[in-house]
């Protein structure tokens, strides 16, 4: 097959890509070895503040995702200018609370937001008495939240698909390989799958966890990593909850949908089973997961959950890779940092401009596959 753009992966960075790339009249055709994907199980979370989660399970990738809320907030921006052109996507822009339970907490998220406001976001710590006027179901034990206006929910089964309806619409070709081996001879880039060789112009890489290994042999070592993730949806629920709810020291996201169910996620582990099955729930994963969601909002408490599963997430260093291989020019990197839904259709922006000649102004050393070169 011969196109003018190979684009490398069809989760929301790869699929955003493409179009924007057809957009401007290049050919492009869309690989995706279908294993494991993170965007196809994700939970529709639009993070913009620090997670609490990540601070403490990667505190060596904390300064790169600090350094990157401004490009967090853009990336809410972004969504909302999606939602608007190819929408509706059940898009809620009304903030993102994380909630403390104590004084100690809530000291850390005052120091968190005074970090964060640094760095552009729109934060406020809110006390109880506030929190009651937004949010009157939390449970008796909240004494306050940082909120952040920037913050956001969406549901990913009517983004995802309507996009990827676009996607047809416009002729985008698509084919379900694992890419095996990438290089550049000089006039082409070869990809060569398990069931055929790709040659392109150039080739985009949005295969999150899996694109460390695809470009390993073109002087980088990009430290992807698959991290297996844990989610909930349950029954329809009576209560009105509009914002994202996180807290300031335990691993949970949860959010509400138009029609009602409240989807619980945010971190808790699954269990990698290989490329050749999903990951499989654990057990103590879901109970654990519901159960703190019913401390902190005791009226869902009562709830059915109608269905568990598990997706991947991927980390690296923390901050997104967007840019030319240094030593491969005719392949652009499109890897978002943590929050990679959120991040996703932004990157994707970026890394198509990239593609057609320009740069990712303002953010080319920060972000550039250059730092991973050996």
């Amino acid at each position: 097959m011969r196109s003018d753009i190979l684009v490398i992966g069809s989760g929301i960075t790869g699929l955003m890509a493409a179009l924007h790339l057809s957009g401007a009249g290049a050919t492009v055709t869309v690989v995706d070895a279908g294993e494991n994907a993170g965007t196809w199980a994700n939970a529709g979370s639009l993070h913009v503040q620090m997670q609490s989660r990540f601070m403490r399970l990667y505190p060596d990738q904390v300064p790169a995702v600090e350094a990157s809320l401004p490009l967090y907030k853009a990336a809410a921006e972004e969504w909302v200018r999606l939602d608007a052109k190819f929408g509706p996507f059940e898009l809620v822009r009304k903030g993102g609370l994380m909630l403390a339970e104590g004084s100690d907490q809530l000291r850390f998220l005052e120091a968190k937001a005074r970090r964060e406001a640094a760095q552009g976001l729109t934060v406020e710590i809110l006390e109880r008495a506030e929190l009651d006027q937004i949010a009157p179901w939390l449970g008796p034990q909240i004494v306050g939240a940082e909120l952040c206006h920037d913050e956001g929910k969406l549901n990913p089964l009517i983004a995802n698909a309507r996009l990827m309806a676009v996607a047809r619409d416009r002729g985008l070709r698509f084919a379900t390989d694992r890419i095996l081996a990438l290089e550049t001879d000089g006039a082409a880039v070869v990809a060569r799958g398990r069931t055929r060789t790709y040659r392109a112009d150039q080739a985009v890489v949005a295969a999150a966890w899996g694109a460390g290994e695809i470009v390993a042999g073109l002087g980088v070592r990009i430290p992807t990593r698959a991290e297996p993730l844990h989610m909930n949806i349950t029954e329809a629920a009576e209560v009105q909850i509009g914002h994202l709810i996180q807290h300031a020291e335990r691993s949970i996201t949860l959010k509400q949908l138009g029609q009602g169910q409240i989807v619980i996620g945010g971190g808790w582990p699954a269990l990698d089973r290989g490329r050749d099955q999903p990951p499989a729930v654990l057990a103590t994963s879901l109970l654990g997961n519901v159960a703190l969601a019913a401390r902190l909002v005791p009226q869902i408490g009562g709830l059915r959950v109608i269905r568990t599963w598990a997706g991947m997430n991927t980390t690296a260093d923390g901050a997104s890779v967007i840019g030319r291989l240094p030593q491969a020019e005719r392949i652009v990197m499109a890897l978002p940092g943590d929050a990679g839904y959120t991040l996703g259709p932004l990157v994707a922006r970026m890394a198509a401009q990239v593609a057609a000649g320009g740069d990712v102004a303002g953010e080319d050393a920060r972000l550039s596959p250059a730092r991973f070169a050996a």
